[in-house]
């Protein structure tokens, strides 16, 4: 039951992607599914696109995508969603020298077969993408991305799930939907408070005593963004001695309780909805001072 609306969710996006992909397919077999032929050496590798910036792809240059229903760092992608975005995986992955080795990982999916992970996410090709270089699948249905390594924040949605283990709506009303929130790269969710204004922390206290329950989302430099969102909406905040990340003005934090863990969505009822929102390209810019 819990992951039905999941489902339902992959059966009409899969469709979508998957006549996106027939409309572009040729005779040559590399449109659909990654090449068996892979060259010896760097498995991931980084290349430059003159819209996105680094983007990884495998070592014949095929870009490689995150999609946003694994924000628990499992794949939901399968069946004819498969065929439109085909999995990325490499038993003896090496990577480029800039990458690194920490942030890749292997997920057994559910149907046994093996999958490659950056920073917690699944990586997939997609069947669209015609040839090396090709950067078509971005943004397809608002929950493909493509694949870089200097996202400062991610795209998820998921079932919302507070710390009474109430589920919640995007309207953070009780029941089951699939909820579109902002994540840090890792896919660990970030939340706003509601008394704040525009770009002041009124939570945290000046000996951080409190920093342990709502952290601030603590960061030096603001890099890329999902292209769904505006790079431009995020700013930095200083809190006593630390810089703090804010979108549309609301500083950010982790919960406590989520205990690091991608997908979890605790603190959404804590101590009721709507006290700690989750954010989205949806959040209207906090209020001034």
């Amino acid at each position: 039951m819990k992951y039905q609306f999941k489902i339902a969710a992959f059966a009409v996006i899969c469709l979508f992607a998957s006549v996106l992909s027939s409309c572009s397919k040729n005779d040559d077999p590399d449109t659909t599914t990654p090449p068996d032929n892979e060259p010896k050496g760097t498995a991931v590798m980084l290349a430059t696109s003159t819209t996105f910036g680094k983007v990884m792809t495998d070592s014949l240059g095929k870009t490689l995508y995150f999609f946003s229903l694994d924000a628990d760092g499992k794949s939901g992608c399968s069946g004819d969603c498969i065929a439109a975005w085909p999995i990325f995986y490499k038993e003896h992955l090496t990577i480029d020298s800039t990458l690194t080795a920490a942030d890749f990982g292997v997920i057994t999916r559910a149907d046994g077969s093996k999958q490659n992970t950056y920073k917690g996410w699944p990586l997939y090709y997609y069947a669209g993408d015609a040839k090396a270089g090709d950067i078509t699948g971005d943004k397809v249905g608002d929950i493909w991305f493509v694949a870089k390594p200097d996202y400062t924040v991610m795209i998820a949605k998921f079932q919302l799930t507070g710390n009474n283990g109430v589920q919640y709506k995007s309207d953070l009303t009780p029941g089951t939907e699939a909820t579109q929130f902002i994540t840090d790269a890792f896919g660990r969710t970030l939340y706003a408070f509601a008394p704040d204004k525009n770009g002041v922390n009124t939570y945290t206290k000046e000996d951080f005593s409190n920093n342990a329950t709502w952290p601030i989302y603590e960061l030096s430099d603001i890099q890329n963004v999902p292209s769904i969102l505006s790079k431009s909406d995020f700013t930095k905040v200083t809190v006593f001695t630390k810089t703090q990340l804010a979108y549309k003005g609301w500083p950010l934090y982790y919960f406590g309780p989520d205990q690091q863990t991608r997908g979890n969505t605790k603190g959404v009822s804590v101590p009721s909805p709507g006290v700690w929102p989750y954010v989205n390209a949806s959040t209207a810019v906090a209020p001034l001072p």
